[in-house]
């Protein structure tokens, strides 16, 4: 076994004990000190480089962190250092909010699962753009952004809106998450009148910001594994005529029953190996409805190479990872970045 996934299992049996929300908040803080400290010299892995270009961004390999991670830009030393072709931060939202009453993030540890319902727990898209404004940029970076918890579903475009204005200019692409199960009635956003209106007002003020700035910033809709397949069409359909740019397939599902241990009753999103088939599956079916119109973004599961390899066999054009991470480690990156084309 090699040195760091050694330290690393030892590692994973001391911070278990803790909360999950307070392991990964210690961990990360702790990997983010050591990053912006000399040592990083000693551990900065270089991403596997093969340089694809996908919606007009050079990626210099295919597997992403996914949003959730570091939602407000606090550990970037960190995470764009261990080897990531780019990472996603957020999910923002115009306001900071608490989200959810704690505890709100729960291990499901025989499945390699994570179950959350946090609640876009954020400290507000202008905390980010300072964060941002801060660094020296060596991979891609894509701001994911939501709406406040007190913002009408009726009006929620305005909140999607005002982040974009805000971190436009600094983003490499956005996304818009419409289907966190953790905010009341967001992923009615998901239904075809909802949707028509919704990317309607939304893009109108991504093409102002486009001609503001004088470059464009590919636009994301992160897409929920639980869409009703027959309303998938009508989906893909209205992200074709706004030219979405692409789509994260999938976010969390509420469906319990892709969890072997079926005595949980916990309310909220679940990530990780068991939704990696659920996961594929909708990827299958995009890819289907959209062909080569809108990139797809293939999250949800990866916990090996042969899961990520599968993944872009089932029509993805780039990855994504969290709760892989989790159980796994860095070095899954590494063992990844090296397998895939």
């Amino acid at each position: 076994m090699k040195l760091m996934p050694m330290f690393f299992e030892v590692y994973k049996k001391f911070i278990f004990m803790l909360p999950p929300e307070k392991a990964h908040e210690i961990s990360l803080y702790i990997a983010e000190k050591i990053y912006g400290s000399y040592l990083k010299r000693f551990l900065v892995s270089k991403p596997n480089s093969r340089n694809e270009n996908i919606m007009g961004i050079n990626f210099p390999n295919k597997l992403g962190l996914a949003a959730g991670f570091d939602k407000n830009g606090d550990y970037i030393n960190f995470i764009t250092n261990i080897g990531f072709g780019f990472i996603e931060l957020g999910t923002v939202t115009p306001k900071p909010q608490f989200g959810n009453p704690k505890p709100r993030i729960f291990r499901v540890k025989d499945d390699q699962a994570i179950i959350n319902r946090l609640g876009f727990n954020n400290k507000g898209v202008n905390y980010l753009k300072n964060n941002l404004l801060k660094i020296d940029r060596g991979i891609p970076i894509g701001i994911n952004i939501g709406k406040n918890s007190t913002t009408k579903i009726e009006k929620a475009h305005e909140d999607y809106e005002y982040c974009m204005e805000q971190i436009f200019f600094l983003a490499d692409y956005i996304t818009l998450n419409i289907s966190s199960p953790n905010t009341k009635n967001l992923r009615d956003l998901h239904s075809e009148s909802s949707l028509n209106f919704f990317l309607k007002q939304v893009k109108k003020k991504h093409d102002s910001l486009t001609k503001k700035h004088r470059k464009h910033v590919p636009l994301v809709l992160k897409i929920s594994p639980d869409i009703q397949y027959d309303s998938l069409e009508s989906f893909c359909k209205i992200a074709i005529d706004y030219e979405i740019d692409g789509i994260i397939a999938t976010n969390t599902t509420v469906d319990k029953s892709v969890l072997n241990d079926k005595s949980i009753n916990i309310e909220g999103g679940i990530s990780g190996k068991p939704l990696l088939n659920k996961s594929n599956n909708l990827i299958k079916a995009i890819k289907d409805q959209v062909g080569s119109k809108i990139n797809i973004i293939g999250t949800g599961g990866i916990t090996t190479k042969e899961s990520a390899i599968y993944k872009l066999e089932c029509g993805a054009d780039l990855l994504q990872m969290y709760t892989g991470l989790v159980y796994k480690g860095t070095n899954l990156i590494r063992e990844i970045t090296s397998n895939i084309k």
